[in-house]
């Protein structure tokens, strides 16, 4: 299950969106998380799965990686449903047994919900199997670099998220690893009630926690030796530059939004749009 992990990993490929500037991408992505929220009807969610689909194409990634970074969010989409199924209640009665009714409108928000957060799920999956953790921390720097004026410290910022990004693969490589030799050892991690599954995974914290002190430490050592200043100001060995790739993607998105949002605002009145059900 661990290794149906996709966040933080990066799929190596000769696509359009791996060519893209990773700070056009970190835009268009939350563009992108945004927009789903401003889908109301499950037509433009028809449109939205046809889009998010022709992206997955044009990077070249498995459709197979995607759909892994959903497995981890299971728990939370099924709460989602539950809670907007039972606690919903607007619309047309459809069930009803003792303290439990469900009505139509229920459906839909639950239905919505569960669209929305595994669309966005799916579209950062896709942002970090595209974009390396290098290009990604640039972006985020480089996008920062405004609040600089107010003294902020961009650079330690974007170096604690690149650090992050880098780490999660290797932890869950280890993790993996210890649990295999937990296993080849009798330990039993697939029997027993929810109590007990927790209590047979205690003896892997501790190997985790000691290895993860251990690669910080190494790490620490490393930029040390280096000279390492995070307050100096650092040039960077490849400048990311706007190329037509980013033209062409930036208005794609945004002529794609504008389309389904002005087709869904004619077929219906500013009033009824309820762009968040939390």
């Amino acid at each position: 299950m661990l290794r149906d992990v996709t966040f933080g990993q990066y799929y190596l490929a000769d696509s359009f969106l791996h060519k893209m500037d990773a700070r056009v991408k970190l835009v268009l992505c939350l563009v992108f998380m945004v927009g789903i929220f401003f889908v109301v009807s499950f037509v433009g969610f028809a449109w939205l799965t046809l889009f998010l689909l022709l992206a997955i194409a044009f990077s070249k990634v498995p459709l197979k990686s995607i759909l892994k970074s959903i497995k981890g969010i299971i728990i939370l989409l099924a709460l989602t449903v539950l809670l907007n199924v039972f606690f919903t209640k607007t619309g047309n009665l459809l069930w009803e047994w003792w303290i439990f009714q469900i009505y139509d409108e229920g459906l839909k928000f639950a239905a919505k919900m569960l669209l929305r957060l595994t669309y966005l799920v799916m579209g950062s999956s896709l942002l970090t199997l595209t974009t390396t953790p290098v290009d990604l921390t640039h972006a985020i720097e480089s996008l920062m670099k405004p609040l600089r004026v107010v003294r902020f410290p961009v650079h330690e910022l974007a170096l604690i998220m690149s650090l992050t990004l880098s780490f999660i693969p290797s932890l869950i490589e280890e993790t993996d690893r210890i649990i295999r030799a937990q296993k080849a050892r009798g330990a039993n991690f697939d029997t027993g009630n929810l109590v007990k599954r927790a209590k047979a995974f205690v003896p892997i914290l501790i190997p985790l926690l000691v290895g993860g002190f251990r690669r910080a430490e190494e790490l620490a050592n490393a930029m040390n030796s280096r000279c390492y200043e995070g307050a100096t100001v650092r040039t960077q060995m490849r400048v990311m530059k706007v190329s037509w790739r980013d033209f062409v993607g930036a208005i794609v998105v945004v002529l794609f939004f504008t389309a389904v949002f002005v087709v869904y605002g004619m077929q219906n009145s500013w009033s009824n749009i309820t762009w968040l059900y939390f």
